[in-house]
């Protein structure tokens, strides 16, 4: 039994209906035609889950750098309201001074 090109053979026929989605041959040929664009279920969510990995590895360093930047805050604060607290000291010593020696 002889088949024609364009069809498959039986066996193949119900595993080809199956396996691969229909095919607009005009969109294939022309992809300025095709405005739809059709994502693939699988790799989304494989490339969401390799974004969320990552951000989740990512998530203590920049904890560790916020942490560091708030040190480094709390220490610049630290010593500005020190040496305002100096300048005022000083300040009072000096109008001191000159009071006694009136």
């Amino acid at each position: 039994m002889a088949t024609s090109e364009t069809e498959a053979p039986p066996e193949l026929s119900t595993a080809m209906d199956g396996a691969f989605p229909a095919v607009e041959i005009e969109k294939e040929l022309n992809p300025g035609l095709n405005t739809e664009v059709t994502v693939d279920p699988i790799s989304s969510e494989v490339v969401a889950k390799g974004v969320e990995i990552k951000e989740q590895a990512e998530a203590p360093e920049r904890k560790r750098e916020k942490d560091k930047c708030e040190a480094l805050q709390t220490l610049k604060s630290a010593i500005l309201i020190s040496a305002a607290i100096v300048a005022v000291a000083g300040a009072a010593f000096a109008i001191n001074k000159k009071l006694r020696e009136k």
